[in-house]
């Protein structure tokens, strides 16, 4: 695992630390590894189930965009809440910055708001609950981030059964799925044509998967892309109703209606072993019926004090 020798930020745009011993045991171990850590979040001042009031929150934002000795910026975990901040979050603010911004789930709308309103690419990556707090942390997803925030390139594999031979270039972007289709036809949504779309969800049927997938397709995103690439689903469960709808068979349906190749075997998700992609990087996708190779570059990397 690299040590990251900079000064790291931990704010909570979406849910609070649902553990705070955990949380001291995760920053005890960005310290650790030497890294300057400037916690924003305050366990005292959670609101309901958000990390902080709306106010609060963005306030956390504003002041790790604003503190020169922070190089990177954590969300503490995802949840539900930046939906709630879209309006009043300062993106060409946050984009000036020069901050790399990390997270995923919810922060996926961070992600799409980052693009969409400034054209700064974001990091979808781990966060700090549960990836740093856990007592086991898992290294290979960790590793990921600090290669990738490194650059000035990053590759990542998949291996999977069945995916179409593919040789694509473009954009890369995408995240959690409720959460895009969450924000289509809004201010927040960016127009990517020729892109490399990535995806993935949890706690989602099969069915609400492909209702998702559906929608960009009627909404004409599907059409602008040049491939889709799955990530991780899971901690769903099927019932007797669907006698033989399962993922599998929901992906074959998506397949036949997509205008572009729909890949599988990504590890990123809601899972402990993950991989970190640069949202809004160049990327270089090469796929056969064994799996693929997506190389990204063109994306800010980590600058050294």
């Amino acid at each position: 695992m690299k040590t990251p020798e900079i000064g790291i930020a931990i704010v909570a745009p979406g849910g609070a630390a649902p553990d705070e011993a955990a949380l001291a045991r995760g920053i005890a171990r960005l310290r650790a590894q030497g890294a300057t850590v400037h916690n924003y979040y305050d366990p005292e001042h959670t609101f309901q189930r958000f990390g902080g009031t709306d106010a609060g929150r963005l306030a956390q934002l504003d002041a790790a965009a604003s503190d020169p000795t922070v190089q990177v910026v954590l969300a503490l975990r995802g949840s539900y809440g930046i939906s709630r901040l879209l309006p009043e979050i300062d993106f060409e603010r946050m984009a000036d910055s020069g901050k790399l911004f990390v997270g995923y789930s919810d922060f996926t709308a961070f992600h799409m708001g980052l693009m969409a309103k400034a054209g700064r690419a974001s990091f979808a990556g781990p966060m700090i609950c549960d990836d740093f707090t856990r007592e086991e942390v898992e290294p290979f997803t960790l590793d990921q981030l600090w290669s990738c925030l490194e650059g000035p390139a990053h590759t990542v594999t998949g291996v999977a059964q069945g995916n179409p031979h593919v040789e694509v270039t473009g954009k890369l972007w995408g995240g959690n799925l409720a959460m895009l289709v969450h924000l289509l036809g809004t201010p927040y949504f960016p127009h990517i044509d020729g892109g490399i779309l990535f995806l993935e969800d949890v706690n989602e049927h099969p069915y609400r998967v492909e209702r998702m997938l559906l929608q960009l397709l009627h909404a004409g995103v599907l059409q602008r892309q040049r491939a889709v690439v799955l990530g991780d689903f899971s901690a769903y469960k099927l019932s007797p109703m669907d006698k033989g709808y399962d993922f599998d068979a929901m992906l074959a349906y998506v397949r036949q209606r997509s205008p572009v190749p729909v890949l599988t075997g990504l590890e990123f998700g809601h899972i402990r072993r993950r991989v970190t992609l640069p949202f809004g990087g160049q990327a270089r996708l090469q796929s056969d019926a064994a799996g693929f190779t997506l190389q990204v570059t063109d994306y800010p990397t980590l600058s050294r004090p």
